[in-house]
């Protein structure tokens, strides 16, 4: 409320609010991983600076004016994360210092629109900034490697294993022609959607060199992830508490944007062994005897990883899938059948699908490779998640995916029950 009722005022206001911040701007913006972009970012930077940041996850234009009008006293420097569609009016008034930009998915079409739309806003943007701000790009997706063009300030960012390649496309890959020509990339190695190491055969598109890259990567189940950092500054260990290769795609972004900060990337790599998992996005709590695993879903690709991350731990667990179609969701949910259930579901003991759309989860899963005597039907996701956690035995655990409202619900919950902290309150 106090962003909207500032820019009824001030509609161009967010530059005078951002000049507070002396120490500039880092602003993040993609289809998946911003939020915890950001939380990464914050928790690397955090011991050297007050910093402001939309912890609560409002990235509209109208989130980002009240979390500067309510930054925390003597703030300096600013982390916040950017909607992808306010990303352009956003920038423009707050002129970053350094500008983050993971990758761009497929993602409420309702709102955004087809990808590429989002692309070309996005390529109006670069165009413009000012040469003194830095781009810190994940390579690994062909359309924001293909936004560096020749400017001067650029840092990537990129996985090179061939050990964790998915040696296939994925069928939720989105941007695999070239961006200059249309031909199709050909992939050396695929790591997840669409990212991964690619070149056009006419010579007209490849990924670019990395400066931040993640080598010898290792993955732990939902324990963590390990990997070779390699940089600038040189060479580390990262051990990362949190599962999947999106995250680690995650933590090379804060990282390349905390080494352009000056932040040597050996004390980021440190600082990033105790981070603690962002709303919903892996984490973990206690609930009796029993583990809950919360992780956030919202489009094909953040499913798909989220379900490998989960598949070497999931066999004999209740899930519980919620999806809802409500404004901040998406209505569209057609992007529920791109999503992989038979990589990761076909061995848990129950799954019960919950939430506005509960029966269309139902069916896409119908069409799956799983026992329909292991799928049950009940709307509301509380109640589905209670005969989860009584089902569990003791020691057991429960995953649940669901979409930004229906997870914002069940947090509400568990905070109420004090087993966990309200979602505003946990960057307090």
């Amino acid at each position: 409320m106090p962003g909207h009722v500032f820019l009824r005022l001030a509609p161009d206001g967010l530059s005078e609010l951002a000049a507070a911040l002396t120490d500039g701007i880092v602003a993040v913006s993609a289809t998946n991983g911003k939020t915890t972009t950001s939380a990464m970012l914050t928790a690397i930077v955090g011991p050297d600076h007050t910093v402001c940041r939309n912890s609560a996850g409002a990235n509209l234009v109208t989130g980002v004016a009240t979390t500067l009008i309510n930054r925390p006293r003597g703030a300096t420097l600013g982390v916040l994360e950017v909607d992808e569609a306010a990303l352009n009016k956003v920038t423009q008034q707050l002129s970053p210092t350094v500008l983050v930009l993971g990758n761009l998915f497929r993602d409420q079409l309702d709102r955004h629109g087809e990808l590429e739309m989002v692309a070309d806003r996005w390529r109006e943007l670069v165009a413009t900034l000012a040469p003194s701000t830095t781009l810190v790009l994940g390579a690994d997706d062909p359309v924001i490697d293909g936004l560096a063009g020749d400017r001067a300030n650029v840092v990537r960012f990129g996985i090179d294993d061939p050990n964790v390649s998915l040696g296939a496309q994925d069928a939720a890959a989105d941007s695999t022609f070239c961006v200059r020509c249309g031909s199709a990339y050909v992939y050396d190695e695929m790591y997840l959607g669409h990212l991964g190491s690619y070149r056009c055969p006419r010579g007209d598109h490849q990924r670019g060199p990395l400066d931040v890259v993640a080598r010898h990567v290792r993955t732990d189940g939902i324990r963590g992830t390990t990997f070779r950092l390699d940089a600038p500054d040189g060479s580390c260990e990262v051990s990362l508490p949190l599962p999947g290769l999106y995250n680690v795609e995650n933590a090379l972004g804060a990282i390349a944007a905390a080494y352009v900060l000056g932040v040597p990337t050996a004390v980021a790599a440190g600082r990033l062994a105790q981070f603690n998992a962002a709303f919903g996005r892996f984490e973990r709590i206690a609930v009796g005897d029993s583990e809950v695993v919360l992780l956030l879903f919202k489009n094909p690709t953040g499913a798909n990883e989220a379900l490998r991350a989960i598949a070497d731990d999931v066999a004999g667990a209740q899930v519980v899938l919620a999806l809802n179609d409500r404004i901040a969701d998406g209505r569209d949910i057609s992007w529920i059948w791109d999503i992989d259930f038979e990589a990761a579901l076909t061995t848990a003991a129950q799954i019960r699908c919950s939430g506005t759309r509960s029966v269309e989860l139902a069916v896409r899963l119908r069409y799956s490779d799983v026992s329909p005597e292991r799928v049950t039907t009940e709307a509301v996701t509380e109640v589905a998640f209670d005969e989860a956690v009584e089902a569990t035995p003791a020691g057991g655990r429960i995953f649940v995916l669901a979409t930004y409202t229906a997870m914002l619900d069940l947090h509400g919950v568990l905070a109420d029950r004090g087993l966990t902290q309200r979602f505003w309150q946990e960057q307090a």
